[in-house]
């Protein structure tokens, strides 16, 4: 189903009409009466996202997150 909203009606009923063009509907959305974009469902994913691995990394230690006391003493100033 097509329909056309003004830019007002679109900014005030946004999650209404995101969640109808999830449900497949398109969505015109006008300013003065003149049609300026469209409002459709995003395509699903086919897969799951995996990360890039762009830097690398392959393994986390346990203990990654752990307070270090040297880098402490350099933050607050002691040798």
């Amino acid at each position: 189903m097509m329909k056309q909203v003004s830019l007002y009606e679109a900014k005030t009923h946004l999650s209404s009409l995101v969640d109808q063009a999830a449900q497949g509907d398109e969505i015109i959305i006008t300013k003065n009466g003149t049609p300026l974009a469209k409002l459709v469902a995003s395509p699903k994913a086919d897969l799951p996202r995996r990360p890039a691995q762009a830097l690398g990394v392959t393994y986390i230690a346990p203990d990654f997150d752990h307070p270090d006391p040297e880098t402490d003493a350099l933050f607050e100033g002691r040798d």
